[in-house]
Parts: C-alpha cells; structure tokens; sequence
C-alpha cells in the first residue's frame, strides 16, 4: 500500500513551467531562493497533502476489470465488466490515523467505489451494468446514479486494551464475515455470491423467464442485492460498531443501527505445525421495515406483525503450508419470522439455506508470485427473492460448480484470472396466486431451468 504527497511532483512541474517561460528565467542571482520558497508555500495550501501534522492520510484501494463471456444454451457474449460491487470492485480510500497517547488512537475512512460497469447487472439484454437510466450499480450504495457511490464514512477511536469504536456508514458486525476466512488468494474471483451471473435472466422451456439467477440465491433481507445468499447484511449502513482486541488469534465484533439491525461475530486465525486455520461466524437481525428489502411491505409490517428476519453465517479454512493444499467451506441459514397474516393469500414463509466449498491447490509454480488452482461447489435452496415467492413459487434450489487459476504477480501487487462456472436449478410452483407463476413463464408443479455458463479472464491491481 503506498502513500502519495503531490506537492513537491506540482511544485517541480510548475517552476519548470515559470522558469522557462518568465522573462528573468535564467537569473538565478539576488532573491531567487526567497521566490522559489514563496511559490512551494502557495503550491502546498492549495494541494492535497498526506495528512496535517497530526492526522496522517492514506490513500489506497484496487482496479478490477474483466472479459465475462457467458453462455445461456440460446444465446452468448462477451462483455468487459468490472469484478462486482459493494467492496469487491473498483474503488478508491482514503485513511488515516493520530496517536493521542500510548494507549489510545482515532481514525478515519472513505471509501469510494467507481465502477462503470457492474457485472452484479449486466445480463442478456444489458451490457452495461445500468440500474436505471442515466445510472449505474452505485444507486445500491446511495440511491442516487452518479458515477461514483460513497461506500463507507465513518470515525474511530481505538485503545489497545479496550477495542475499537466506531461510528457511521459502515460494514456491519456481521458482513463478509464467512467470507473472509478464505486464504486461498481466489476471494474476489470465486466466493458464495453470484457477482457475475446475478441478473442473467433464467430459461426454461426455451424461452426467458420472468426472473434472473440471483432471485433464486438471494436474501429476504437484501431483495435483489446482488443475490447475495451467504451474505446477507452485504451493504454498508449507519452502525454503531464495537470490534474486540485481537487476543490469541480471538476477536469479536458487534454492531447496531438503522431501525433496528443489529449483528455480532466472532473470529479465529492461527497457524499450528504448518497448518493454517481460520474461521468465522456472525448473525444479524433486522426488523427494519425501511431498509435495503422487504419481506412484506411497510404497510403489510404494520398492520400483521412487522418484519423479522435472521441470518447465520459460518465460514472455515484450513491450509497445509507446505505442500499449499486447501480447503475452504462455507454455511448459511436464513430466518423469516413474518408472520402468515403478514404474507397472505396462503403463501409460505420460507426460511433459506445455503453451503458452498472449495478447494484447491496454492503453490509458486512461477517466479512473478504464487498460484492457486482450485475447485468449486454450491447450493442455494428457497433463497428467493420477495417476488418469487409472491408469485407462488413454494421451493427453490440452484446449484453452480466450476474451476480457476488465479496468478499473483507480486512485482505489481497485481492478480490475473482465468475461471469457468456453471449455474443449474429447478423451482416449484402452486396455485395459490391465480397467474403468479405464469407470469414469470413456469408452469405449476416443477420447472427444470436450463443451464448458464460463464467464463472470466481478468486483472486486479492493488495502490
């Protein structure tokens, strides 16, 4: 991670221009040096600096872009896409931090995506990832269509005995928290979450349905935010978040905001006779009836019960150092309280579960950085999408496996990719809503989908 001072590459460039261009250019005599400190002080107080003397400035982040050539059984493309939205794209930060005393510490963050093309929303019919017209995937993070979006903004205090608290737009104690603990060098290209495939409109029978992959490996609590099953408090929001020290490889996390989300975790990584171990879990509740999604409408909430739902969320991985043989696994349940007056017209409330594994081999087959070869599998059963199952579809399950090479190029703090992934599944409708199924073009009782193929080829590079 680097830092960067602009002032003196200004300074230098600016003189160079003044110096070749004034009249008196080539006098170096009388109050020559008295000028040139006057200009640099001018230049530094209109200049981004790395930080006042007391608060120092950090900037980092990554660049992600990839050819997505994907393949429906019908229909194919290529499309040049970012790697996903909400922390796993393009974005920029800017950090830092003061020491008060020896004991305590305060920070801050801003993080910024910028991503012109989302591949959690390109799809048959879109090769841009637009959300709305004129907009692109940042209206997730801030309802809003500009090109870039405003991920986190928030502040810090930190002892070393006691924690870190912190305050404002910001992960919550249980987001990514699975996803994580995975040490493979393969997280951004191949995790639980459909970033590539989300919004590609499902098939059967030869024709398009009226629904996309990622309303079958979605969340109730997110309702369409980037079909993220595993993930399901996914968007940063306005917590309150205390984090624990780090004690022997332990460390806990809880968080509380919007009305009312609340989450905690806890952590563990360790490594014991060439064997790295890490793990995490998390829950998270929201009974927030003006969120990121709804199970029942605010008008529904308030007149049956409210909104009530859960998720859990497990993730493991194991390594042997030595040979660089892994195995990564990850399991999540969601809970939907709902009560059935809420849902009516007979429907039901279903609860989802999700697992998803790989495993592989990381080895440094080439001088330029290690390479990880590695597998894939996961199930998502009943993670619908609000709609779908207002429609009157009972049961859900889709299924993807697929295979990837991820190479590090440590001279450039850089990755490239080559991957290949394959979704599947099947949903179950009834009659309890008179033409809800139809209308997504399936029939009642089971509906085979056909199968989706994506390749990637792609580039990340870390500042």
């Amino acid at each position: 991670m680097n830092k960067y001072s602009l002032s003196a590459m200004l300074a230098a460039g600016l003189l160079a221009g003044s110096f070749a261009t004034g009249a008196n250019a080539a006098d170096l005599g009388g109050d020559c040096c008295a000028d040139l400190e006057e200009r640099v002080a001018e230049l530094e107080a209109t200049t981004a600096r790395k930080g006042n003397r007391k608060v120092s400035l950090t900037v980092s982040g990554f660049v992600a872009q990839q050819v997505l050539i994907w393949d429906d059984g019908h229909e194919s493309n290529v499309y040049v896409t970012d790697t996903g939205s909400v922390s796993i794209g393009t974005h920029f930060a800017f950090s830092g931090k003061a020491q008060i005393n020896s004991e305590w510490e305060a920070g801050f963050l801003i993080k910024i995506e910028a991503i012109n093309n989302d591949s959690l929303l390109v799809s048959q019919n879109a090769d841009d990832g637009i959300l709305n017209p004129g907009g692109n995937a940042q209206a997730l993070l801030t309802g809003s269509s500009g090109a870039l979006g405003l991920e986190s903004a928030y502040w810090y205090l930190k002892s070393k005995r006691l924690g870190r608290v912190s305050v404002g737009q910001q992960s919550s104690a249980a987001d990514n928290q699975a996803i994580l603990p995975d040490g493979s060098g393969s997280l951004v290209q191949a995790n639980y979450v459909l970033y590539d495939t989300n919004a590609f409109f499902t098939r059967s029978n030869n024709t398009y349905n009226g629904f996309v992959w990622g309303h079958i490996a979605n969340c109730q609590t997110l309702d369409g935010y980037g079909g993220a099953n595993g993930d399901c408090d996914g968007v940063p929001s306005n917590v309150v978040r205390y984090d624990t020290p780090t004690i022997a490889g332990f460390g806990a996390s809880a968080s509380w905001g919007e009305d009312d989300v609340w989450a905690i975790s806890g952590r563990y990584a360790g490594e014991f006779s060439g064997v790295k171990i890490a793990g995490a879990i998390a829950y998270h509740h929201s009974t927030d009836e003006n969120g990121t999604g709804l199970s029942v409408t605010g008008a529904q909430a308030s007149a049956n019960g409210g909104l009530d739902v859960g998720h859990l969320q497990l993730g493991g991985y194991i390594e042997h150092v030595a040979s660089g043989v892994f195995f990564y696994g990850a399991y999540a349940h969601g809970f939907n309280d709902v009560t059935a007056a809420a849902r009516g017209n007979g429907l039901n409330t279903p609860e989802s579960d999700m697992f998803y594994l790989k495993a592989g081999l990381k080895r440094k087959v080439f001088a330029l950085g290690s390479t990880t070869f590695y597998g894939e599998y996961g199930q998502k059963e009943d993670a619908m999408f609000t709609a779908i199952y207002n429609a009157g579809v009972d049961s859900s399950e889709m299924r993807h496996y697929g295979v990837g090479v991820v190479q590090n190029v440590d001279a450039a703090a850089m990755q490239l990719w080559l991957s290949w992934r394959h979704n599947e599944g099947d949903v179950t409708c009834n009659n309890a809503v008179a033409g809800g199924c139809a209308g997504l073009g399936l029939v009642n009782g089971n509906n085979n989908l056909e199968g989706f193929d994506v390749v990637k080829m792609g580039g990340l590079i870390n500042f």
